[in-house]
Order: C-alpha cells, then structure tokens, then sequence
C-alpha cells in the first residue's frame, strides 16, 4: 500500500462536522520510480540497514474551511506543527530532499560566496546551478514536492489536494505554495523562493548560510512574503548570521525585530521576531524552540507560549506591513571566511 491515512482531533474549532483531519505518509520511490539514491552526499532511500529514508508525509484536516495554500515543510517530519498548520486551514506536506550534502560539499576554504547557494538551488529544482553533484528533478524538492501532490489528489480525493496542480497538470501552482523549514530547511526554503514565485516563507532559525551572496539577489518572490523567528541564544543569532540574512534580504522595510516575549500579534506587522525565553544558556536547545516540540516555550501546564507567533507566520495577511526601519549593518559583522 503506498499511502496511509489516520484520523485525528485538530487544535482548532471544527468548521465543517463532517470532516476529518488526515494523516498520510508514503515513500518517495514509491509514488515515482525514477527517484534514486546520491550516497556520495548521503541523500539516500535506504540507509546501511536497508530502512527507508524517504518516507514523506502530509496532512489536511477537512473539518477546518480550507485557505487554498499548501505549505511544504523541509526537514524532518514535524507532525504537532503540521497540526497547527492543519488547524489554520492549510494543507502540508513534508518532502524528502538533499540535505546531507552540507557537510560534504562547498568544504573549501574560503569557499566562494555562491557554492552553497547554488547547491541549495539545484537541490530544490534539479536543475544544474551546481558542479558539486548533478541532481536530477525527480529527486529535487520540486519534483518530490510534484509527484507526492500528484499523489495525494488520487489517494485522498476527500482533502482536495489537485488544487494545488497547475493547470495542465505538470507541476505545481507554486503561487499557493508555503515554503517552510527549521535551520538548513529554512535556508533552502528561502532559496528556492528567490528563484521562484511563492506565496510565503516561513523560516524558522534561518536562513542562514554564512558568507553566500544569494541572499541578496533580486527575488521573484515578493520581499514582503518572507517571515523570519529565531531565538537570540541561537549560535546563529549570536554570530549574526540570521541578522544578515534578513538584511540582505530587506526585511527592515517591513519592520523592525520584535521580542514576541514582550509584543502581542500582530508585532507590529513584522517580518523578523524573536524570542528571548530561558533556555539556560543551551545553545542547541535555542535553535530547536521556536517550533513546537520538547524544546519549546511552555507555561507550567504544558501550554505553548507561542501559539500566537506560529498562526501570525502562516496566516497573516502578506500585505500588512510594519514601518520601515534602517539596517543595523549586520552584514558587515560577519567577516568572510
């Protein structure tokens, strides 16, 4: 069986009784036979033990009248924020894409200030940006992205997910597409984003990618669509690196960075937010908080403190605006490694 589909309470109001909240997973090589494996960057289908790795997920909850977006995560499956996505009236998806390859490519010292950009960029389309490794689009994060929707619609017919095809039915309508991940997920993310039109990033812990030029490259998707949270005992907070990137990518025109710990949505209409809570001065605990999960912000009953930050990113209205704020020159922070 190639898809599986459980049925869950959301976290929301149910809108519509007679619906139901999916849950659904399949393989990657199952839904397309011309996927393969890149173990020279450790991009693979079955690890040494013959597991799958490229099991992808995706989740739509029927009861909650729909918003017409899909929002597709990268990094690994995060199911209680694909909840919480589910629970807005967004459709999610979470694909298996190229993400090893950090450690293994772009090691050259300096390295140039487009390698890792350019091999972001040909992870996410297949198309050749990068002499590192030649990967083809079934197994770029639009092709998986494609073919798992191409999926779905004939699987999960209930969840409606062919409104998400173009009209011809050969890719994606990425203008009703969220681009979503966590740290090197966020990065790519907002990679693929300059290059194509859609209709928001939500970057958490990210981007970063220290050193690359792409950040400030002319983007077909609209400045105002991309929403940043980190938090400031981040490794990539302290180093600057977040600040960059959101700099270079001219958030300061749609405000300036908001402590969501001391401001109530909508944050001045921001772009970038922050969270400065305890976390004991644990660095890795910071990254991994500002999405739902062991590391999050939490009341002493176990409720997270930042629900309302969460629906702010993947719901406010793109073109409710903060007031622009000059740069804190955070670029010239960083020093060229």
């Amino acid at each position: 069986m190639l898809i599986r589909a459980f049925i869950f309470f959301t976290l929301a109001p149910v809108a519509f009784a007679d619906g139901q909240h999916f849950k659904l997973k399949a393989r990657a090589s199952e839904i397309d036979a011309r996927v393969k494996s890149y173990p020279e960057i450790g991009f693979v289908l079955t690890d040494k033990k013959g597991k799958a790795q490229d099991d992808q997920h995706a989740s739509v909850d029927t009861r909650i009248a729909p918003k017409g977006r899909l929002a597709i995560w990268l990094m690994a499956p995060k199911q209680e924020l694909m909840d919480r996505i589910n629970s807005y009236g967004i459709h999610a998806i979470q694909v298996h894409y190229a993400r090893q390859w950090f450690g293994k490519c772009c090691q050259e010292r300096p390295v140039s200030e487009d390698c890792r950009g350019n091999m972001r960029l040909e992870a996410a389309t297949g198309e050749d940006y990068s002499g590192e490794v030649a990967i083809a689009k079934p197994d770029s994060v639009k092709g998986r992205a494609f073919a798992f929707v191409r999926h779905l619609a004939k699987a999960n017919p209930e969840g409606k997910w062919a409104q998400f095809l173009n009209k011809d039915r050969t890719d994606l309508d990425w203008e009703k597409v969220i681009l979503s991940g966590a740290s090197h997920g966020s990065t790519t993310a907002s990679r693929l984003a300059k290059h194509t039109k859609v209709a928001r990033v939500v970057a958490f812990c990210g981007p970063r990618d220290q050193y690359q030029a792409w950040q400030g490259l002319d983007s077909a998707t609209p400045k105002n669509r991309f929403f940043g949270f980190s938090h400031v005992k981040d490794m990539g907070w302290a180093e600057f690196h977040y600040q960059r990137s959101w700099e270079m990518m001219g958030l300061p025109k749609f405000g300036p960075i908001v402590n969501v710990d001391k401001s109530p949505p909508p944050y001045g209409n921001t772009r970038r937010l922050i969270t400065a809570f305890d976390v004991k001065g644990d660095a890795n605990r910071a990254h991994g908080s500002v999405t739902p999960g062991s590391r999050s912000y939490k009341a002493k009953n176990g409720t997270y403190q930042h629900e309302p930050v969460w629906r702010y990113l993947f719901t406010q209205p793109v073109d409710h605006v903060g007031r622009a704020v000059a740069s804190t020159n955070a670029a010239g922070k960083i020093k060229a490694q």
